[in-house]
């Protein structure tokens, strides 16, 4: 498979290597190998010479794996036997730490000791729909405040849908601000139970329902937590429109990753027109996983037809060495054709006729129809798989296709599938140089090779 001249190619070693490029997010749906391409541009960047660090939410901790680290956590660690003049640092997104250091940092201890311990705030720190998404974000924004490195690549969290980190922080920002967040807030304002004189009877019944529905204790621990944090929601709302921002600078580009499956491309399709619609800069798709052939010539309907015969003439092969063998048991005088038929190689000495048995001759002629017919079924069964594989060519083609049509200035690259799965840097670096190669030239991948 190669790529559509309607394509243009995604130059990747030029995109790395441009000091400008400061944040480069992979996102994408599901299962597309985000984790895999975030980890083997941080590999080919350093190997170049940029400080790099890749941060990761991949639950599978395959990022550690292929990169020699016994863990990873919340903290950069650097990576060795990179080969060349930069640096390679990883780390995994603890989402509860994360939360928890922005507290520390923006409340006076006291206050953060009340919040950290918070029966609510520890629910919404583990696991609040949204909060994981929402402390990636937050980590980008540090790690790109502290200027350590010039280049933070992003693999995005495993969502449901691959918009689910764009929209987090405006999210999260949004609830904290909410009405419902101010409601609760409304008795801790006007004095606890003092203030809940002033308030109106169908607040007071509003309330009353709230603590039926969720518990009188549970709806505590929620206002406990509201009037701790309610100087730390502005900044929030804040920190969450600047890393908007962020990603929206000239010095972000984000990589669509996909495979070339009807759904994974249109997710891609549609990432990248919200993309657009939120005015930030798309580098291109990267296309995962693209399978090949070293004999596309050879079309899938020929190779079946080449099958076909193979096996066919094979049952008419075999009738005529079970004749063969038939003949060849025929006592002296029998037919010249038949004994030619078993006549001796020119070069192997004429057997002596005592030692001629009518059995051996007889056995000797199954065994070597027997191997012919192996080697033609073989050979068909080859070339029904070769029919296959170019089925599966010509299906991902014409989904490759229908994208660049709907989106033709989307520069593309193309990564060949491998035989296996990466588990170490030699496999990431061979990721990276085909991705290199996928966005310059047209790639074929045979067995997990590029020609």
């Amino acid at each position: 498979m190669t790529l559509d001249s309607a394509a243009a190619p995604l130059a990747i070693d030029p995109l790395l290597d441009d000091p400008a490029t400061r944040i480069v997010v992979c996102c994408g749906s599901g299962g597309v190998g985000k984790t895999t391409t975030a980890a083997a541009l941080g590999v080919r960047a350093a190997e170049r010479g940029r400080k790099v660090v890749v941060l990761t939410i991949d639950p599978a901790r395959r990022l550690a794996q292929s990169m020699g680290i016994d863990s990873l956590d919340n903290t950069p660690r650097r990576v060795k036997g990179v080969e060349g003049p930069g640096e390679l640092h990883a780390m995994m997104l603890d989402m509860k730490r994360t939360f928890d250091e922005i507290v520390e940092a923006h409340a006076d201890p006291d206050r953060a000791r009340a919040i950290l311990e918070n029966p609510f705030y520890q629910s919404l720190s583990a696991g609040f729909a949204g909060t994981q998404e929402y402390m990636a974000m937050e980590k980008l924004g540090q790690l790109r405040a502290r200027d350590d490195w010039d280049l933070i690549i992003v693999d995005t969290p495993p969502s449901r849908s691959a918009l689910d980190f764009l929209d987090a922080p405006k999210r999260l920002g949004s609830f904290l601000d909410g009405k419902f967040i101010r409601l609760l807030m409304a008795p801790a304002k006007m004095g606890g139970r003092a203030g809940m004189k002033f308030l109106n009877v169908g607040m007071s019944m509003m309330t009353g329902t709230l603590g039926k529905l969720l518990g009188g204790q549970f709806l505590r621990d929620v206002q406990t937590f509201i009037t701790a944090m309610d100087t730390m929601f502005g900044g929030f709302r804040t920190r969450a429109d600047a890393t908007y921002r962020l990603l929206q600078a000239p010095g972000t580009a984000f990589l669509v990753v996909a495979a070339p499956e009807r759904d994974a491309l249109r997710e891609a399709a549609y990432f990248v027109e919200r993309l657009a619609a939120e005015e930030m800069p798309l580098a291109g798709l990267v296309l995962n996983r693209v399978h090949g052939s070293g004999a596309a010539r050879l079309s899938a309907e020929r190779a079946r037809a080449a099958a076909e015969n193979l096996e066919d003439g094979r049952i008419v092969d075999q009738e005529a060495g079970n004749a063969r063998s038939r003949g060849s048991a025929v006592p002296e005088g029998s037919s010249p054709g038949a004994a030619e038929t078993h006549e001796p190689p020119l070069e192997a000495p004429a057997p002596d006729e005592s030692d001629v048995s009518p059995m051996p001759a007889a056995s000797a002629a199954p065994e070597s129809v027997a191997s012919v017919t192996t080697v033609e079924q073989l050979t068909a069964g080859l070339l029904r798989l070769h029919a296959e594989r170019m089925q599966v060519l010509a299906r991902e083609e014409r989904t490759r296709d229908r994208f660049t049509a709907l989106h033709p200035e989307v520069a593309v690259a193309e990564v060949p599938a491998l035989p296996g799965d990466v588990h170490d840097l030699a496999g990431l670096r061979a990721i990276a140089d085909r991705l290199a190669a996928g966005g310059t030239t047209g790639t074929t991948s045979t067995g997990g090779t590029t020609s």
